[in-house]
């Protein structure tokens, strides 16, 4: 099962400057723990309930609502008024129990030379009663669909704490890759260093029986 984590984006990120150009990723991680029969039939039940949707105007505020109670940051207006009015909402999900949003993975196009652009994980997270139901894992296989159908993406990428094995260990699983380690890349956690976790095309492609239940 997948870990119970939220990884977020620093507000301060943006004030800071990175050779790479890349925002502070931080990732919080509770060990993940075995399965039983009895979680496992308790997860496979609650699939039924579970849809996923798009950021608009219309439900962006939810967004915040959201990230308010996941993540132990705020974002500013900008944050929020940016992803509803992306070109894209293909790298952006938003994902609901029984009608209520439980959880979100937003992404960040970032322009490169001519048409080619990257793109990199901001947040990812789900209210903790609705974690280990496999909404997080859902999440990050709908981006990766998403970057298999755009031939101009160069890479998909974050930053995960050197020390948060399991986090490493979850985006492993999903052909991401470990980089360079950047020293003293976080300034208010310890360990500071952060590992560069990336992934190249090709990118895995959903069947249409493994593509989610889309939120009306």
């Amino acid at each position: 099962p997948e870990p119970r984590f939220a990884s977020y984006e620093s507000p301060l990120a943006r004030q800071r400057s990175f050779t790479s150009a890349s925002p502070l990723l931080l990732l919080a991680v509770a060990h993940p723990m075995p399965e039983d029969d009895e979680e496992a039939a308790a997860r496979e039940r609650a699939q039924r309930y579970i849809k996923f949707g798009t950021v608009t105007e219309k439900n962006v505020e939810q967004l915040r609502k959201l990230n308010l109670a996941v993540f132990p940051v705020r974002y500013n207006d900008k944050f929020y008024s940016d992803l509803a009015s992306a070109p894209s909402q293909a790298y952006t999900h938003l994902a609901y129990f029984n009608d209520i949003l439980v959880g979100a993975i937003c992404c960040r196009i970032e322009p490169q030379e001519g048409a080619a652009f990257k793109l990199y994980i901001m947040t990812i997270g789900v209210l903790a009663p609705y974690r280990r139901l496999g909404i997080g894992t859902q999440l990050l296989k709908q981006v990766l669909h998403a970057c298999a159908l755009e031939p101009n993406l160069q890479e998909l990428y974050l930053h995960v704490q050197t020390s948060n094995s399991d986090a490493i260990d979850f985006y492993t699983r999903f052909g991401f890759s470990q980089g360079e380690v950047i020293k003293d890349y976080y300034k208010r956690i310890e360990p500071p260093d952060a590992v560069l976790l990336h992934r190249v095309a090709p990118f895995p492609v959903l069947s249409k029986e493994e593509q989610p239940a889309r939120y009306a």
